[in-house]
Order: structure tokens, then C-alpha cells, then sequence
């Protein structure tokens, strides 16, 4: 008795499944924590301006975000002064007082990311790896079943050699 064939397609989409939820699932775990020490290890540190600060430029949408960058000065760890580029509120003048982040060596850094920022990153960061592994797996499967055909035509091919001469005397 013949075993009825069952479709190859079912087995390939299992795999694929957990294999795209699995590689989800890590980088979107992963994100948070790595992010967490730099939280811990920046510090707001108080600066004061250097220059006045630009006007903020409109964006193609005409929208701004009024923070520029200007120049400002801080106090580091070590007691030394320390001035660099930062962003601080358009139009703000010379002596103003405002606040930026530092590492634990007193250098300038970005301000760390929020819990939503950080969450949006996470989503990201699995949605694309969950997004690169279907990828992969499509492609991989277009090349297995690719070569497969052309095995088959092959076969085909040999076997019609053999057969073809023996049914085209009939045919005439």
C-alpha cells in the first residue's frame, strides 16, 4: 500500500516559525539590558553656555525641535573644566545655565534613551531579525526546490532518451 505523500510545505513553515519567533525574541530581550548600565553609569551634570545659542532651523516639514547645538562648559569628576559641543534650547544666550550628560570620566555623551525608546528598539531589533531569518528561510527553500527541478528535468530528460526512440515508431 502506497503512503499518501504529505505536503513538504508544512514542515518548512514549523521550522521557519520557531526559527523567526526564537530569533525575535532574543535581540528584543537583549536590547533593555545592555542599555541599562549605560543608564547607570551617565550622569545630568549642570554646564553653562559658551556662545548664544542659533535659532533652530524649520525641518522640510516645518516642524522644529528647539534644541540646537552650542558650545558649552562643565566641571568634571575630576574637578577639571571641560567644554564641548552639546544641544541645548534655541536661542538660549551666553551664561545660561543647562543641564548635560556625562560619563563617569566627564566626557560628553548623549542623553540615555527612555523606557520607550528603549522598547521601540527592542521591537525593532526583533521584528528584523524575525524579518531576516524569513527571509533566509525563503531563500534557502527557493534554492532547495530550484535545484530539485532541475534535478527532475534531468531525470526527465535521461529518461526520455531511453523511452522517446521507442514511442516516436509508433506515433509515425
Amino acid at each position: 500500500m502506497a503512503q499518501e505523500a504529505r505536503p513538504a510545505g508544512r514542515e518548512f513553515f514549523a521550522t521557519r516559525t520557531v526559527a523567526e519567533t526564537l530569533a525575535g525574541f532574543r535581540p528584543g530581550r537583549r536590547t533593555p539590558a545592555e542599555t541599562v548600565p549605560l543608564a547607570e553609569a551617565w550622569h545630568r551634570v549642570p554646564a553653562v553656555l559658551k556662545e548664544d545659542a542659533p535659532v533652530a532651523q524649520p525641518a522640510v516639514d516645518g516642524s522644529t525641535t528647539g534644541l540646537v547645538r552650542a558650545i558649552v562648559r562643565w566641571t568634571g569628576p575630576d574637578g577639571a573644566v571641560h567644554s564641548g559641543t552639546a544641544r541645548v534650547h534655541e536661542g538660549s544666550k551666553a551664561g545660561t545655565a543647562t543641564e548635560i550628560w556625562t560619563d563617569g570620566r566627564g566626557s560628553l555623551v548623549q542623553r540615555p534613551p527612555t523606557p520607550e525608546q528603549i522598547a521601540t528598539r527592542a521591537v525593532l531589533a526583533g521584528t528584523s531579525a524575525a524579518a531576516g531569518v524569513g527571509a533566509v528561510s525563503l531563500a534557502g527553500r527557493g534554492v532547495a526546490r530550484w535545484r530539485l527541478d532541475r534535478a527532475r528535468v534531468q531525470e526527465w530528460g535521461r529518461a526520455w532518451a531511453e523511452v522517446g526512440p521507442r514511442w516516436s515508431r509508433h506515433i509515425r
